[in-house]
């Protein structure tokens, strides 16, 4: 591609995205960790001035993981029979808008080498979950993308990806609708119709060279 449709879009600090905070666990592992741990963590941060770096992030992510195996080792193994019980009453955990956006927030845009999150064309608020209690019957998820600019011609592709990134990645149950967000696109009719017409979404994934773009689009995907 030539020019770029839009050269200067708006970007959001990826340490910024929206992500599910911390578990409770995680404050007892940082209780957990002796002395030289915090003593590099200090001197990190008087390096680098701030937790959001990556070497930051990366020691305190093995320091947690020390912390976490110290603690499993500690805990009894399971009995034969009590392992078979807790695989029987294991529930499935549900699916939420964070875990949505999760999946497809690291998506690349086909245009920039920035993610879909970065350009905030999908955005948290924007996803809905519709759980069903009933595993035999139907949930749905919805998500509403933004393009970047209103006559963006890459709208469709970038919906495609959203799409396959989310049927590979959620059970055959949840039935899933990408819309473009009111008033985003001057073509939202259209493009809505084309991402959501199962013959024309089917017959997108067998051109090669179209899925050889989504596939690109999606190897980013955490």
């Amino acid at each position: 591609m030539s020019e770029f449709i839009n050269e200067n879009p708006d970007i959001l600090d990826e340490n910024l995205l929206p992500s599910r905070k911390e578990e409770e666990g995680d404050a007892f592992q940082d209780e957990a960790l002796n002395t030289v741990n915090l003593l590099r963590r200090k001197r990190l941060l008087k390096i680098h001035q701030t937790t959001a770096c990556k070497v930051y992030r990366n020691v305190e992510l093995i320091d947690r993981l020390k912390a976490q195996e110290m603690a499993l080792d500690q805990v009894p193994d399971l009995t034969a029979s009590e392992t078979e019980e807790s695989d029987e009453g294991e529930p499935e955990d549900p699916i939420d808008a964070q875990e949505i956006y999760d999946m497809i927030a690291h998506i690349s845009d086909p245009e920039h080498p920035l993610t879909l999150g970065q350009l905030a064309v999908v955005n948290l608020p924007d996803i809905e979950v519709s759980e069903s209690n009933d595993k035999s019957k139907i949930s749905e998820v919805l998500v509403k993308i933004t393009p970047t600019i209103t006559h963006c011609s890459l709208a469709t592709l970038i919906g495609l990806g959203i799409r396959v990134r989310l049927e590979r990645s959620l059970p055959s149950r949840y039935r899933i609708t990408i819309l473009l967000k009111e008033g985003s696109h001057q073509s939202e009719n259209q493009v809505n119709k084309q991402l959501n017409d199962k013959e024309r979404v089917a017959a997108a994934c067998e051109n090669d060279q179209l899925l050889g773009v989504v596939s690109k689009m999606l190897s980013t995907c955490k």
